[in-house]
This record gives structure tokens, C-alpha cells and sequence, in this order.
């Protein structure tokens, strides 16, 4: 039976963990925190299953505990920053904060960010600026084993470079878009693969280029070596926009593009180019808020399709699962959980039973 945890005991286990690998108790509670999050809205790709992966960068030396955000340009409305390898969720929050305090000085700031380790689901920093009644946009790419194939290309060449556009609405939750570049996430076919499940058609090839719904050849090596690849998603206009990801997340902020033969580490390196605007200060906040507000019910008007619940906006999954999972707990596979457990052994973290 998989086991089952409650949202405060599955924190206060990764950020034991965390500490243990390094980090102080601040950084330890607040990267938990994130982790358990993502878990709740649903996307257990970039939950708690990431430790393991976590803790052998630490040991690696490619992901550094406590590191700090470093400024390399400050002209007000741009910042240039640098994120020493330090976990992603902080430094991603302490990007999002500098950049939050210019855009409602100035009505807008750029943030470039590079050498940030993992910044987990991009949408976090999307929902940080929308409560700050800011509208955002963020381009990331990412430096690590390329695991997503050009169109009409035979292996992988690139990240899941994420994409994601944080809108605030009047009198309602915000819309929230939040996806990756290729049809499905690097970290749902992890968990699909231990799980011991097969994908849908279209998503993966394998190691020689040809289409498979094993999830396995994305995870764990294949014979001779080699992996598979995860396909851009929407063709040849997904395919575009996870270049355009790359160039704006990786070549504009400074952190680098992936174009070299990919190794064993561990390290996840992110690059993210945010763009913040403030409503009030465009001087279109009000026509702005009218005119979402009507746009958004007119959507909601529009009868369900057959055998659908009806239309959605992006933001809505995330918080009903928010609600499901906060009420019954979150379940990680078995496999999983004897990773996180493999993972605190590592470091000499005790572990509570689910």
C-alpha cells in the first residue's frame, strides 16, 4: 500500500532532511514548504519525490545550502541577478521579492536570473506576484541532461524549459499558467516509472529515436547506456517556444544554454527571465479589470462539452487539488517514499513512519 501523509508531517520530514544535508532551519522549512505545495496542487513532479535528487547534489557539490542571491546589475527597473547554486525556491523567492518592490516603484521590472539551482514549479512565483496585484511572465530554461527532442529531431537536445503567465483578477483567484515546454514533465514520467505504469502514445521515443510509452527511457539508463526523449509539445510552435525559453531563460540572463555531450550530475540549474507590470501604474487598471472580468465570464458561459465538467481557466486544477489533498492527505508511491528514505539515509536524517 502506498503511504500517506498529512501536509505539516510530510514538511517537517523534508525539512529534516534538508537540514541535514546542509541547510539552515529557515531554508530547510521554507524549500519543504514548496515542495509540499507543489505536492497539494496536484503537480507531484516537482513535489517531494525531488529530494533524492536534492540530497546527491549536495553531496555532489552542484546545489549549495544557504547560498545567497547576488546582484550583478541594479538600474531599478532591471535586475540582473546571479543565484550562486542555491536551491531554486528561495532564490526564486528573493528574485520575485526584488522584482515585486521595482514593479510597484518603477510599474514594471525585468529580472534576469541565472545559476539558480531548481526552482520547482513555476507557478509559485506567478501566484507571489498576482497577490501583489502584479500581472507576470517568465521564461526558464534549463541546464542539465537534455531530456526533450527538437521537432523532426531523434534525441534529446534541450529542457522541459517552462513557460509561465500569472494574471490577477478582480474579485476572484488568479489565472495562473503554468506548463512545461514538452507535452508532459520530465518528473511525471519519474513518477509514472516508479509507479510502474505506461504513458499515452506520442509523448516519449526511445533511445534510437523511435516513438514508446515506456517512461523508463527517460529516467533510468538504457541498454548501451543511452536515454529517450520526451517530444516537444504542440509540434513545431511548442518546439519554438521552448527555444525561445532557452534563449530568454538561459542566453539573455547570463546563466548559460545547454549545447554540450550530457553527464551523470545531479545538479538542475535554472535560468528564468521575469516580467512584471503593475496595472495601476500602465494607467489601465480599471479598463483592465472590466474588461478581464467580462472576457472570463463570458468563457464560463459557454455550455460544457460532452463529457466534461465545463470550461476551466489555469489555476482552478491547482487549488481543487489543493483542497482534496489538504483534507486527505498526499500519497506518494512506494517507490517514491523508499527513495526519500534511501535519500535521508544518505545524509543521516531520521525517518517517521507514514
Amino acid at each position: 500500500m502506498n503511504p500517506r501523509f498529512s501536509a505539516p508531517a510530510l514538511r517537517a520530514q523534508v525539512a529534516l532532511i534538508l537540514q541535514h544535508a546542509g541547510s539552515l532551519p529557515a531554508e530547510a522549512e521554507l524549500v519543504a514548504d514548496n515542495l509540499v505545495l507543489a505536492n497539494l496542487s496536484g503537480h507531484d513532479s516537482h513535489g517531494v519525490g525531488m529530494v533524492p535528487r536534492y540530497v546527491d547534489a549536495v553531496l555532489e557539490g552542484g546545489l549549495k545550502p544557504n547560498a545567497a542571491l547576488s546582484v550583478q546589475l541594479d538600474t531599478g527597473p532591471l535586475l540582473t541577478l546571479d543565484g550562486q547554486r542555491g536551491y531554486g525556491q528561495v532564490i526564486g523567492e528573493q528574485a520575485m521579492q526584488m522584482g515585486i518592490e521595482r514593479a510597484r516603484q518603477y510599474g514594471t521590472c525585468t529580472v534576469a536570473l541565472g545559476n539558480s539551482h531548481h526552482l520547482g514549479r513555476i507557478g509559485h512565483f506567478a501566484e507571489m506576484a498576482t497577490a501583489a496585484g502584479l500581472v507576470s511572465i517568465h521564461f526558464v530554461n534549463v541546464l542539465s541532461r537534455p531530456v526533450v527532442a527538437a521537432w523532426q529531431g531523434g534525441d534529446g537536445r534541450f529542457g522541459t524549459n517552462p513557460c509561465c503567465i500569472g494574471i490577477p483578477l478582480r474579485d476572484a483567484p488568479p489565472f495562473v499558467l503554468d506548463f512545461a515546454t514538452s507535452r508532459v514533465a520530465q518528473g511525471k514520467m519519474r513518477v509514472a516509472h516508479n509507479q510502474g505504469k505506461t504513458v499515452a502514445s506520442g509523448l516519449l521515443i526511445d533511445e534510437h529515436g523511435a516513438p514508446t510509452q515506456d517512461p523508463g527511457v527517460v529516467v533510468v539508463p538504457q541498454p548501451g547506456g543511452g536515454f529517450g526523449a520526451l517530444m516537444p509539445f504542440g509540434e513545431h510552435k511548442g518546439y519554438g517556444l521552448a527555444v525561445a525559453c532557452e534563449l530568454l531563460g538561459g542566453a539573455l540572463t547570463g546563466g548559460g544554454t545547454w549545447h554540450q555531450p550530457a553527464d551523470a550530475r545531479k545538479a538542475v540549474l535554472n535560468g528564468m527571465l521575469t516580467q512584471l507590470i503593475d496595472p495601476v501604474r500602465l494607467g489601465t487598471q480599471a479598463h483592465f479589470e472590466a474588461q478581464a472580468t467580462a472576457f472570463v465570464d463570458w468563457l464560463r458561459h459557454s455550455p460544457p462539452a460532452p463529457g466534461t465538467d465545463g470550461v476551466q481557466l489555469a489555476g482552478e486544477p491547482e487549488r481543487a487539488a489543493r483542497a482534496e489533498r489538504l483534507r486527505d492527505g498526499i500519497e506518494l508511491d512506494a517507490t517514491t517514499w523508499q527513495e526519500i528514505v534511501a535519500a535521508a539515509h544518505k545524509v543521516g536524517a531520521p525517518v517517521s513512519a507514514a
